[in-house]
């Protein structure tokens, strides 16, 4: 009930925003603003972020090697199947990539792929914060924006420092991870603590310091560094076609700028790829750096550069989930805490009778 009322809750937010984000907006020229762009620019930027979502399936591969093998093809539908869900559902739609992969791929274990996901996100925070910090180093802001632009920089360098510091959490756990887990198996070695629990707990510790053996191997990190590069350009190539497709005279260096206001505002959980606050998020951006543009046009690159990131995961996702051999109500159920830890649970149990053999 209380994941109903959350999610009605979240939809009331989102036509909240949506509301904020046009109700001074003439639809007549946004829509006028969509039927101009350049066509061409537009479809080649959704061809590159088609590529995107295979350079992020080949990265997530190099993440599960120090622990099991794994299926590309199988990575790419799982990636675009969570991606769908996310857009469909908001962020409750993470769960979906670690508990489809198991079921289509029975080698990789729920706790495997949460664990390695985890270390995804970490790796795309590294990533958009050097893209966007790096480039803050030869970004001219706006005439007349001079102060403001000094927030922007300082939060440039603040997500600098949190990705060095959570790079460096890393590799001190990884090194004391023998020690961590068994003080962590202490810890919860409790009446009140159900064992299911503790044992998912510990597995998802276990399998997190294996996965981090990437850091002990410059090879395999640098596989990582480099797929995390092509994947995150894969991203900002688009952005800044999108931008060209509406005739907007930026650099690509703008376009990194609005990219990483874009991203940043995806990760509110509501549904339709943060629909609302995506939008808001870039159209204040771009109108940051162009004071003349009008808003209708800014509104109507933000909805064109939301459907280029999320329209070729809808499709491709759809596509797996209905020709998938899972069932609808499979599905649903998995998205469910209760049955994700049940899941988990047996998957870890298995796992423990082959090692024992």
């Amino acid at each position: 009930m209380r994941k109903y009322i959350k999610f009605i809750l979240l939809f009331l937010f989102t036509a909240f925003i949506f509301w904020f984000f046009g109700r001074n907006l003439d639809l007549r020229q946004v829509s006028q603003s969509l039927r101009q762009a350049d066509a061409y620019y537009l479809v080649t930027a959704v061809l590159i972020i088609c590529l995107g979502y295979l350079f992020r399936a080949i990265r997530w591969k190099v993440l599960l090697e120090p622990i099991t093998q794994s299926s590309l093809k199988e990575l790419f539908a799982t990636t675009t199947v969570g991606f769908a869900a996310i857009f469909l559902i908001g962020r409750a739609g993470e769960i979906v990539r670690p508990m489809w992969l198991p079921m289509r791929d029975p080698r990789v274990r729920p706790s495997a792929a949460l664990v390695t996901l985890g270390l995804e996100r970490i790796f795309d925070l590294a990533a958009l914060a050097c893209f966007f910090a790096v480039n803050l180093l030869w970004f001219t802001p706006p005439a007349g924006r001079e102060k403001d632009f000094e927030y922007v920089e300082w939060a440039g360098i603040l997500m600098l420092l949190a990705v060095v510091f959570g790079f460096v959490v890393l590799i001190i756990y990884q090194r004391i991870s023998t020690r961590v887990i068994a003080w962590a198996g202490r810890i919860t070695d409790r009446k009140f603590i159900p064992k299911r629990i503790q044992r998912i707990f510990l597995s998802i510790l276990e399998q997190l310091a294996s996965a981090l053996g990437i850091l002990r191997d410059w090879r395999e990190f640098l596989s990582i560094v480099f797929w995390s590069f092509l994947l995150w350009l894969a991203i900002a190539v688009p952005t800044w076609l999108v931008l060209l497709a509406f005739n907007i005279p930026v650099t690509f260096s703008d376009s990194l700028f609005i990219m990483g206001f874009a991203v940043v505002s995806s990760v509110v959980p509501t549904p339709g790829g943060a629909a609302g606050a995506f939008h808001t998020a870039t159209a204040a951006s771009l109108i940051f750096l162009k004071n003349d543009i009008k808003y209708e046009d800014a509104a109507a690159v933000s909805i064109a550069m939301h459907l280029v990131y999320f329209a070729p995961a809808l499709v491709f996702g759809l596509y797996y989930f209905f020709h998938g051999d899972i069932s609808i109500q499979r599905f649903r159920s998995l998205l469910s805490s209760e049955n994700a830890v049940e899941e988990m649970d047996e998957n870890n149990g298995q796992l423990k009778m082959e090692n024992g053999k």
